[in-house]
C-alpha cells in the first residue's frame, strides 16, 4: 500500500531535515521552496539549507549543550549533520562548513529521491495536513499573513549577520593564528591594545546604523545581537564579551582584547568576523571595522545585514513534538516556533518527521523527555510559562537536572549528556528509528 504524500513547505534546515526523514522511510514528499523565483532579503544562493548567517554550527564538544545536540542527531541519521561533517572547515572546538558545499550536499542527497517533487513556488496558505510549514525566521508576507489569520498576530524580533572579509587583503603582519587555549590554530585573531580598543569602541558607538523597514520597535534576540548594540551596554561589554583575550596571548603577554577571524569557506579564501553581527552602513563598517589591527584594508565579499525573524507563540499553539494542538498531523518546524539556531532548527524538523511518521503508522508520538536536548528544546517550545516567550538555543538550562548533586560542573554536563545519548539510544531501538 502506498504512504500518503507529505508536503513540506521550505527548504532550510529544518525543512530539509524534516523532507529527508520522510524520503528515507519511503514517504512521497511535496516540498515547496520559493526560491529561485523568490527571495527573502538575506538569501543569495539556490540551494537547499542555506546558511544566511554564521557558517559555524557552534560547539562539536558533547559537555556543551548543542554538541550533546549534534551527538544525539547523529545518532537519530541526521542528513544536516552529515552533511556539516562532510564538509567541515577548521574552527578549533566548534563545528564549521564550507556553506556552498553543504548547501550542495543537502541539496544532491534530497535530489536523489526519485518521490521527491519540488514546486518552486511560494506557497501563500498553510496546506492540508499531513504536512510540515518549516517557512523560516524570514517567512514571507502572504505566509505570514496566512500565520496571523490562524492564530493571531505573530511575534518577532530582529536578527544580524556579520561581515565577512577576504583572506588576501587581511594586513598579515598585524594579526597571528590561533585558537584559545593552544588548542590549534584555526582563527586568525587581531590583537587590541587598550587605546586600540577604546579608539575602536568610541568609533564604533557613535556609527551610522542603517533604516530598518516600518516594523515595529525592534526586539533584538540576546544570542545574535548587533555589535553596536552590545557596546553600548558598557565600555568593557565587549572586552568581556566576543573580544575577550582570554586563552591568547601574544609574545607570551594577554593583549587587551582580541578580534577573532573565523574561516568560511574550505578554501580559506574567506573569513568571518565572530561576534561583529551589525546593522551599521555599509560605509561605516568598513571605516569603524578598519580599525581593528589587521583590517584596515579588508575588502568584504559580505557586509553584515540585519533582517526581521518572526515566531509564533507557540506555547499557545503548539505539542512537544512541533505538531499543532488543534491538528495534530500539521506540523512546524525551525526557527518560526522559537528555537534559535541552526542546529536547534534542524532538530526541530527531525523530531517532527520522526512523530509525524509515527502517527501515520497508528503509533504515539516519540516523546524523548527533558532527559535529552532534542526533547528539552520540544518541550520548552510548548511548556514555556515565564511570561515574556522568546527565542531559545539549547542549553542544560532546560533540560532535566540530574537526581544527585555534582559540583564540578563539568562533570556534571557529561552525566546529563551520557544520560540523554542513553535515552536516545534507547528510543531508537524501541521504536525502531
Amino acid at each position: 500500500m502506498r504512504k500518503p504524500n507529505v508536503t513540506v513547505v521550505g527548504a532550510g534546515l529544518a525543512g530539509a531535515e524534516a523532507a529527508y526523514r520522510l524520503l528515507s522511510r519511503g514517504y512521497p514528499v511535496t516540498l515547496y521552496e520559493m526560491k529561485p523565483k523568490k527571495r527573502t532579503p538575506a538569501h543569495k544562493g539556490d540551494g537547499f539549507a542555506e546558511l544566511v548567517c554564521s557558517n559555524s554550527l557552534r560547539s562539536d564538544r558533547p559537555v556543551n549543550a548543542v554538541g550533546l545536540l549534534k551527538e544525539e542527531m547523529r545518532a537519530l541519521d541526521s542528513l544536516i549533520l552529515r552533511a556539516a561533517d562532510a564538509t567541515r572547515v577548521p574552527a578549533g572546538g566548534a563545528l564549521a562548513v564550507d556553506r556552498e558545499g553543504f548547501s550542495a550536499y543537502v541539496t544532491e542527497t534530497l535530489k536523489s529521491f526519485s518521490d521527491l517533487t519540488v514546486v518552486t513556488e511560494e506557497l501563500t496558505e498553510i496546506p492540508a495536513s499531513p504536512a510540515i510549514v518549516a517557512t523560516g525566521p524570514l517567512t514571507s508576507g502572504a505566509m505570514s499573513e496566512a500565520i496571523e489569520r490562524r492564530f493571531g498576530t505573530s511575534l518577532h524580533f530582529y536578527d544580524a549577520a556579520a561581515p565577512i572579509v577576504t583572506y588576501d587583503s587581511l594586513d598579515h603582519d598585524r594579526i597571528f593564528a590561533a585558537s584559545r587555549y593552544d588548542r590549534g590554530s584555526d582563527y586568525l585573531n587581531c590583537p587590541m591594545t587598550r587605546e586600540e580598543y577604546f579608539a575602536f569602541y568610541h568609533a564604533l558607538v557613535g556609527a551610522e546604523t542603517a533604516p530598518l523597514h516600518s516594523f515595529e520597535t525592534p526586539r533584538v534576540f540576546e544570542g545574535c545581537m548587533p555589535v553596536e548594540v552590545m557596546a553600548k551596554r558598557g565600555e568593557l561589554t565587549l572586552a568581556y564579551g566576543p573580544l575577550k583575550p582570554v586563552g591568547l596571548t601574544v609574545n607570551g603577554k594577554r593583549p587587551f582584547a582580541v578580534v577573532q577571524l573565523r574561516r568560511d569557506n574550505a578554501d580559506g579564501t574567506l573569513y568571518n568576523i565572530v561576534g561583529f553581527q551589525t546593522n551599521l552602513k555599509f560605509s561605516e563598517q568598513k571605516r569603524v571595522f578598519g580599525m581593528i589591527p589587521g583590517l584596515a584594508h579588508a575588502e568584504y565579499a559580505r557586509y553584515g545585514v540585519m533582517h526581521r525573524n518572526t515566531f509564533l507563540e507557540s506555547p499557545k499553539l503548539l505539542n512537544y513534538d512541533y505538531s499543532l494542538r488543534t491538528d495534530p498531523l500539521l506540523f512546524f518546524a525551525g526557527q518560526m516556533t522559537g528555537v534559535e539556531g541552526y542546529v536547534e532548527s534542524a532538530a526541530s524538523g527531525l523530531l517532527s518527521a520522526i512523530s509525524l511518521i509515527e502517527k501515520l503508522e497508528g503509533r504515539p508520538p516519540v516523546d524523548f523527555t527533558s532527559e535529552t536536548a532534542i526533547g528539552a528544546l520540544g518541550h520548552y517550545v510548548a511548556e514555556y510559562n515565564g511570561g515574556d516567550f522568546q527565542p531559545m538555543n539549547v542549553t542544560f538550562g532546560i533540560m532535566d537536572p540530574l537526581s544527585e548533586r555534582v559540583r564540578s560542573k563539568q562533570e556534571r554536563c557529561a552525566r546529563i549528556a551520557e544520560r540523554a545519548l542513553d535515552t536516545v539510544r534507547a528510543r531508537k531501538e524501541q521504536y525502531d528509528l
